[in-house]
């Protein structure tokens, strides 16, 4: 089957024949397609504006793509009156991006296209996420797998976007916490991308999930959110006037180790008390297993089949759905020191939505009320009242989808760089 990629993505080789006019359009094209896929499609008038180019231009260029089968158009647009304007979209299934999902113990990976429909159904593997060589050649193993095994074209694919915890700087595709591997002068994205040949981008996880709720879910058309990533650590995404914030070097929104309790427990960080010992997956499955050891009675044993080493997030959070009053009590202690870590955001923040989003917001109730009732005690009322606390709506999904925009994003700015630099 043919690839239509080399119409969209010129080598090097053929860059460098273009004439200066010829590189001038074809950067156009990049700017075009990159905001046609931010936007989820734009009209004519959109186009002039966004690349700031004129209606003939606009057109010209927009036929071009469409006489090559990458561009689609309906009259989906809105209107106030009259026929509606003609939206300008990718087709379906022009590009792919393998999307790689790494937690602690489980990695799920899926292939998106360029307007996120799942190309292919979503596969979890164990996992074990360290620090070691280890971890990079499993990665590589069970990605290079799934790709194969997908049945799609290799060239429509067009790179691989990972989320994953830890001190990760974007820019260097750098992971300072984990899968450090043998080649520590050489950073993880470096040594996927040589591994695999294709562009390969690296995330924090809870920056991903802010994307995702900025351009699809509960902070889409909002100025000043916080997106609270409750999974087996605890991460703050922060939109600030409707943009991300990654910080000076992409480390932004480390709460899970804000220091909380003094002469706390020791956090896996080398750090003691960090808010993570107290309120977060780890801590929740930490109380579990002390209960039952201790003889607490809970549906616990049952679920685990009185496996101790079966207990994790999950389970808690299953038990509590079936009305487990133990396990409705960790939750809910878990609740008040997240809401008065929560609280102290707000106090710094002033946002006007904090989204809950990871598999603790999967308590649902058994976990916001002792948060709602944490911050109302420990925030200021002016600033409490103006805040609304709301559960994410993007399931299971949320991560992937949030890859997958960031990946394009970054792709496509590098893709134009290029281009640029030879001007």
């Amino acid at each position: 089957m043919k690839s239509t990629i080399p119409s969209i993505f010129l080598t090097d080789q053929f860059l460098n024949d273009l004439t200066k006019i010829e590189r001038k359009n074809y950067a156009l094209r990049l700017k075009l397609v990159k905001a046609i896929i931010e936007n989820n499609g734009m009209t004519n008038a959109a186009v002039c504006n966004e690349l700031m180019i004129s209606a003939p231009k606009s057109l010209n260029l927009i036929n071009g793509l469409i006489e090559q089968g990458i561009l689609e158009q309906n009259e989906k647009a809105n209107s106030i009156g009259g026929r509606k304007p003609v939206l300008n979209k990718l087709k379906d299934h022009t590009l792919y991006i393998v999307c790689a999902e790494i937690e602690r113990f489980k990695l799920k990976i899926s292939i998106l296209d360029n307007n996120n429909n799942k190309a292919t159904d979503t596969a979890s593997f164990s996992f074990s996420l360290s620090k070691n060589q280890a971890s990079v050649n499993q990665l590589e193993e069970l990605i290079s797998g799934y790709i194969e095994q997908s049945g799609l074209n290799p060239h429509r694919i067009i790179g691989i976007g990972i989320q994953m915890p830890g001190l990760i700087d974007y820019r260097e595709g750098k992971n300072f916490t984990y899968m450090v591997g043998d080649r520590r002068n050489v950073s993880l994205r470096d040594q996927l991308s040589e591994h695999f040949n294709k562009p390969v981008f690296i995330v924090n996880d809870v920056k991903s999930s802010a994307i995702a709720e900025l351009k699809f879910g509960l902070a889409k058309d909002k100025k000043d959110v916080l997106v609270i990533l409750m999974d087996w650590g605890i991460g703050l995404g922060i939109i600030m006037d409707g943009k991300l914030r990654n910080g000076f070097s992409g480390f932004s929104g480390e709460m899970g180790h804000m220091p909380f309790v003094d002469d706390g427990a020791l956090c896996y960080c080398g750090k003691k008390g960090c808010l993570e010992t107290v309120a977060s997956g780890i801590a929740l499955a930490r109380m579990a297993k002390e209960g039952i050891q201790s003889g607490q009675d809970s549906l616990l044993n049952k679920l685990s089949d009185q496996e101790i080493d079966k207990i994790e997030p999950q389970l808690v959070i299953d038990a509590a759905n079936l009305g487990d009053q133990y396990a409705i009590s960790i939750l809910s202690y878990i609740g008040e020191k997240l809401g008065k870590g929560i609280a102290i955001l707000l106090q710094l923040f002033n946002p006007e939505l904090i989204i809950l989003s990871g598999k603790i917001a999967e308590a649902k109730q058994y976990i916001t009320i002792p948060i709602q009732q944490a911050i109302n005690t420990y925030s200021m009322t002016e600033i409490r009242e103006r805040v609304a606390v709301e559960l994410s709506q993007l399931g299971a999904d949320a991560g992937t989808m949030g890859i997958a925009r960031m990946f394009f994003e970054e792709f496509f700015n590098e893709q134009i760089a290029k281009v640029d630099k030879n001007l």
